[in-house]
């Protein structure tokens, strides 16, 4: 029987938060969710988010706590017209987006690139220990 590890400060169940941010079970409205990929290469976590249109000197906020990354930005409409567009499918205001972290992640190792609209954090990832099994003496 395997135990599941814990380490102090991370969420119970750490999926539950990022399932209640899903355009599609979440509590939020489908255009203001951040979009995402992840994947690990070359022993780093690599997070991908769509955001563009936004300065990331000004609109943007990355953070690590407790294992969970947690991406913030803000997308402002220009008031350079006057005039009102007859159709807008561009979404304006705040957006943020919590993504849990893998449990091997090193949360002073992160960096941050935002290029041609898309921000990519990298984390890095310690090598997982696997300790052997071994046999312990009962004593009667």
């Amino acid at each position: 029987m395997t135990l599941m590890e814990r380490s102090p400060g991370r969420l119970l169940f750490p999926e539950l938060l990022e399932l209640l941010e899903s355009p599609v079970y979440g509590f939020r409205p489908f255009g203001q969710i951040i979009r995402v990929e992840d994947f690990v290469a070359d022993g780093r976590y690599v997070l991908r988010a769509e955001l563009p249109g936004i300065d990331p000197d000004k609109d943007l906020e990355v953070t690590v706590t407790h294992g969970v990354l947690h991406i913030r930005a803000e997308k402002t409409k220009e008031a350079k017209d006057t005039k009102e567009p007859r159709r807008s499918e561009i979404t304006y205001g705040a957006f943020s987006r919590s993504v849990t972290l893998p449990p091997t992640a090193r949360e002073e190792d992160v960096t941050a690139v935002y290029r041609d609209g898309v921000l990519e954090v990298t984390v890095g990832l310690e090598e997982e220990h696997k300790t052997a099994d071994r046999r312990i003496v009962v004593q009667h």
